[in-house]
């Protein structure tokens, strides 16, 4: 089952900071790490599109997606949910917010709160096989992340 998660509704859960800033890249590499473990995908929405007007960046098994405003995260999800039609009852949310829970509902798919993904996510670091590197990301998927969050770096904090 594919997920859509609720970023910076998750952040706080894996024991990651809101005040730090490089916490949507220390959560999209957590969301990577477990998805490439687990041989599942997701979606990650956060608020606030990234500088220089991109949406987001996609590896094989997880899209990043930021938005802009107006719009929020949860709006996104709502409206990922739609474009879903019938197969969203395949779908996994992760929210603690109860419109976004309402609105997987009544799509059909699955809701599941930050605290029990985050407890999915932390032991699955452990399960299994020791894990070996990382090859999920390709070399031209690396350096996208990393110019997205470079340059959101740089847009949040001018000099």
């Amino acid at each position: 089952m594919p997920y859509l998660i609720d970023g910076h509704n998750l952040i706080p859960h894996l024991g990651l900071q809101l005040a730090d800033p490089d916490d949507e890249a220390k959560l999209a590499a957590a969301l990577q790490r477990h998805f490439a473990r687990t041989r599942r995908q997701g979606t990650v929405y956060f608020d606030r599109q990234a500088p220089g007007g991109g949406g987001g960046v996609s590896s094989r098994h997880l899209a990043v997606r930021f938005v802009a405003p107006p719009r929020t995260a949860d709006d996104a999800i709502r409206a990922h949910l739609g474009r879903l039609r019938g197969e969203a009852r395949n779908w996994v949310v992760v929210s603690n917010d109860r419109a976004v829970r309402q609105s997987a509902e009544r799509a059909g798919a699955r809701w599941i709160s930050c605290q029990t993904f985050a407890a999915e996510v932390l032991s699955s670091r452990h399960a299994g096989a020791p894990e070996k590197p990382e090859a999920a990301l390709s070399p031209e998927d690396l350096a996208e992340f990393e110019r997205l969050f470079r340059d959101r770096e740089a847009g949040d904090n001018p000099s």
